[in-house]
C-alpha cells in the first residue's frame, strides 16, 4: 500500500495522500519538541510525497500552526492540502495564568470555546495570520464531545451552539471559496454520526475509534458515510500507543495505561501479526484504509525517523490471509473491510 496514493476526500474536490501528518505532537504533546525537529518532520512528510497536513489552533496554542505555516509556506502551495479546526478563540494570558493542560510547552494563550457564527469568522482570520497563508483547505468544527467537556450539558449546548451559528459560516466559506471541505473532528463516533445527520458536511476527523482494536464505527456511522459521500481522514491508528508498542507493561490506550483485557486482545493480535511476519503497527497502519470511506491515516510524529517510520509501515506488504485469520479468530469484525494484498 502505498502512502504516497491519493484517495477523493468525501464530496470535497480534495485528493489526499493515503498517509497525511497529524499536527498535535509538534505543538508540545506531552513533551517540548525543538523548532529545528518539527520544521525537519513536516519537511520529510512533504518529500515523501505525503500532501495531507492537519493542525488546529488547540494544538499548543497556536504554536503547531505556526510551525506548519513556517515550513509548508516554502513549496508551492498546491503540493499540499491543510487542514486546521475551529471552535477555539486564542487569548493571550500571562504564562502563569495559563493552564497548559497536556502540553509541554506551546504559546502563551489560553484557549476559550467559541463556536458562534462570528466566533469562527474571527478564529479562521486568526488561523491564517499563523499560518501566514490567505487559504486553508479543509476546516474541521473541533471537539464537540462528551470526551472534550465531560458533562453531557455541555456537550449539548455546544452542539445547538455551533450548529445553529458556526456550522452557517463554515458553510459560507466553502460556497465563497475561502475553503473547499467543512466536518468535524472528534473523539466518539455518536456525535460524527449526529453532526452527518444535521449537516451537509465533506469530511469528519474520526481519532481512535475505527482501528485494528475498535471497529464500532462499523454500527452506523461508517455506514452514513457512504451513504452521504463523506470522506474520514483518521486519526489515532495506534489507539494512544499500543498498536505501536505491543501489549507491554505500561502500553498507552486511549492516552492511559491499558487495562488487562486490552492488553491480552492486542497480544493476541500480535501473535496473529507475528505468524506471517507482519509488524503489529503495519498491520494496524493499513487496516483501517479498507473501508471506501477513510481517505487518510494521520498519525503524528516528533522526529524525521517516526515519519520514516510511518511511510515504511505503509509500505509493507500484509497477505490477506492475516486479516482472515484476524477475523476467523474473533480479533476483528467480520463486517469490516479490509486492505486488498499488494
Amino acid at each position: 500500500m502505498k502512502p504516497q496514493d491519493k484517495r477523493k476526500l468525501g464530496s470535497s474536490p480534495l485528493m489526499v495522500s493515503q498517509l497525511g501528518f497529524g499536527g498535535a505532537p509538534i505543538g508540545d504533546l506531552y513533551a517540548n519538541v525543538s523548532e529545528e525537529d518539527a520544521a525537519a518532520c513536516i519537511r520529510t512528510a512533504h518529500d515523501s510525497g505525503l500532501n495531507l497536513f492537519d493542525t488546529a489552533p488547540f494544538y499548543g496554542y497556536g504554536l503547531s500552526e505556526h510551525r506548519f505555516g513556517h515550513t509548508l509556506r516554502q513549496f508551492p502551495r498546491d503540493s499540499f492540502v491543510l487542514s486546521t479546526k475551529v471552535g477555539r478563540r486564542l487569548e493571550p494570558r500571562a504564562p502563569q495564568d495559563i493552564d497548559r493542560g497536556q502540553w509541554a510547552g506551546g504559546l502563551d494563550f489560553q484557549p476559550v470555546f467559541d463556536y458562534t457564527y462570528d466566533g469562527i469568522m474571527r478564529e479562521v482570520e486568526h488561523s491564517m495570520m499563523r499560518l501566514g497563508m490567505s487559504r486553508i483547505d479543509v476546516l474541521l468544527i473541533h471537539d464537540v464531545d462528551n470526551w472534550t467537556h465531560g458533562a453531557a450539558g455541555k456537550t449539548e449546548h455546544y452542539f445547538r451552539e455551533v450548529m445553529e451559528g458556526g456550522y452557517r459560516a463554515l458553510d459560507e466559506l466553502r460556497s465563497n471559496g475561502t475553503v473547499k471541505a467543512i466536518g468535524v473532528g472528534i473523539n466518539e463516533a455518536e456525535m460524527c454520526t449526529r453532526f452527518a445527520q444535521a449537516g451537509d458536511f465533506d469530511c469528519f476527523i474520526l481519532a481512535g475509534r475505527y482501528t485494528l482494536l475498535e471497529q464500532d464505527g462499523l454500527d452506523s456511522f461508517l455506514p452514513l458515510c457512504g451513504e452521504k459521500d463523506i470522506g474520514i481522514m483518521l486519526g489515532g491508528p495506534f489507539n494512544s500507543g499500543i498498536l505501536a508498542t505491543g501489549p507491554r507493561p505500561g502500553a498507552k490506550y486511549n492516552y492511559v495505561d491499558a487495562p488487562p483485557e486490552i492488553l491480552d486482545r492486542v497480544g493476541r493480535i500480535q501473535a496473529v501479526c507475528q505468524r506471517y511476519d507482519v509488524p503489529l503497527a503495519g498491520a494496524a497502519i493499513q487496516f483501517p484504509l479498507g473501508h471506501p470511506n477513510v481517505s487518510s491515516i494521520i498519525p503524528g510524529a516528533v522526529s524525521v525517523a517516526e515519519v520514516q517510520a510511518n511511510v515504511e509501515l505503509m509500505n509493507t506488504a500484509i497477505p490477506t490471509d492475516l486479516w482472515r485469520d484476524l477475523k476467523h479468530e474473533g480479533l476483528v469484525r467480520e463486517d469490516a473491510p479490509t486492505p486488498s494484498e499488494e
